[in-house]
């Protein structure tokens, strides 16, 4: 009698779960979720996190700063439509693109120009963008994997090892003909608040040993993974890694219903990390998290 009461309750926490991930099309997940709690309430000033499609997020700090992540916003079928216009944003204060792919780095040139801000991204794709002169030397700072910056007064970030490829391609003007750039090393960012709240976007990537290391080393409260397959983790592989390796606090998937080709879902990852220690959350385009 108490396992099936057991088993009652692990389907309802299950579904409850499913409840707010499950999308009312294959490819979009639009379905409201339950209002988020803070996760730990140490501090009276939230982090507030928007999804905005693919591997694109809006974090604004405790300290009210803005940090973007993999802007593919203008052509992202998942981006809500005031963020298509590029002027939504106000402002931004940190710049982060993963690697040179277009679903990461598309708007990221607009906005750093717009908002005179840096793109922060692996060096030898920023080299790259500097010899194309797609934007100034000044917006577009080296740096590499282990490597650490402040690029904002209480905000650390931190380029970590991701297990993927990296290309850049460019309309050369001249030619009116696409090219292929390099693009440097792919990476995951550790991106650290100014309380103490550490947010890992793995950036595109497969699971890789060292993740544990990332876990660790950094021990993050919330880890955004993809989850599409096809081109990163499948749903499963991402379960796999956030339980076994990174061990987050929270985690939410990304990199999925954008491309058909990506075909993992939200209640796949749901079901494949199961019950556990790790809080689940299915963000909804547009609509924000508080921690």
């Amino acid at each position: 009698m108490h396992t099936l009461i057991r088993r009652a309750l692990s389907a309802a926490f299950v579904a409850m779960l499913a409840a707010c991930a499950v999308p009312a099309s294959p490819l979009v997940p639009t379905e409201p979720m339950e209002p988020m709690e803070p996760m730990e309430p140490t501090t009276a000033a939230r982090t507030e996190v928007l999804w905005l499609g693919q591997a694109a997020f809006k974090i604004t700090t405790p300290g009210g700063k803005v940090i973007v992540t993999d802007p593919w916003l203008r052509t992202n079928p998942l981006t809500p439509a005031n963020y298509k216009q590029l002027d939504a944003f106000g402002r931004i204060d940190v710049l982060l693109v993963s690697h040179g792919h277009f679903d990461h780095i598309a708007d990221a040139p607009a906005l750093a120009q717009q908002y005179n801000v840096p793109i922060r991204a692996p060096g030898d794709l920023n080299q790259t963008l500097t010899t194309l002169g797609v934007l100034p030397a000044n917006l577009l700072p080296r740096m590499n994997k282990g490597g650490t910056t402040e690029p904002v007064p209480g905000i650390k970030v931190t380029a970590v090892h991701a297990e993927h490829s990296s290309v850049y391609v460019w309309h050369n003007p001249a030619s009116n003909k696409d090219e292929t750039h390099p693009g440097g090393e792919p990476v995951g960012w550790l991106i650290e608040l100014e309380n103490g709240f550490r947010i890992y976007h793995a950036g595109d990537t497969a699971a890789f040993g060292d993740m544990r290391l990332i876990g660790e080393r950094f021990k993050p409260d919330l880890a955004l993974v993809p989850i599409g397959g096809n081109f990163t983790m499948d749903p499963a592989e991402a379960a796999w890694a956030v339980k076994e390796l990174l061990r987050p606090k929270a985690v939410i998937p990304m990199h999925y219903g954008a491309n058909p080709l990506a075909r993992g879902t939200a209640q796949q990852f749901v079901d494949a990390m199961g019950q556990g220690p790790i809080r689940v959350i299915v963000a909804v385009p547009g609509q924000p998290m508080s921690f």
